[in-house]
């Protein structure tokens, strides 16, 4: 077993690279086993056979339990007076609806406001409870 940093990762391809010490490695999305998808800068483990990563994982599910990073009450602020922007998902790393909540807000001229408000509720009853890496809210 290697412990290495992923260097790139290609989201449209599914490919990767991973470093570890010296030595780069090119790993497909179907050996990682992880439940969050790969990212460059995630710190992982992973088997090579014959030259080629056979599986991966991250490091931080091998180690220990999940921590708490981000607050539950500065996202649902932030979804309550900018979620019309996606601040709330920008800051729990969504950027992808982040990105659907500025275009949702701008194509219907301000409705996208229904949709960060909605959220604020979800965020301050708990209903939703976890970041992007899956990691609970503090």
């Amino acid at each position: 077993m290697l412990i290495g940093q992923i260097e790139l990762f290609d989201d449209e391809k599914k490919t990767g690279i991973v470093k570890s010490q010296e030595d780069y490695f090119e790993f497909q999305q179907s050996c990682w086993l992880s439940s969050v998808p790969p990212e460059q800068g995630d710190e992982v483990s992973f088997d090579v056979d014959d030259g080629e990563v056979v599986s991966m994982r991250l490091i931080a599910e091998t180690l220990a339990p999940v921590k708490a990073v981000k607050k539950r009450l500065v996202a649902a602020f932030l979804a309550l007076f900018f979620g019309f922007i996606g601040a709330h998902r920008l800051y729990l790393g969504y950027y992808k609806f982040a990105l659907a909540q500025i275009a949702l807000t701008v194509l219907t001229h301000g409705y996208g406001v229904l949709w960060g408000f909605i959220e604020a509720i979800l965020l301050f009853s708990g209903q939703m409870a976890k970041d992007s890496k899956n990691r609970p809210l503090k």
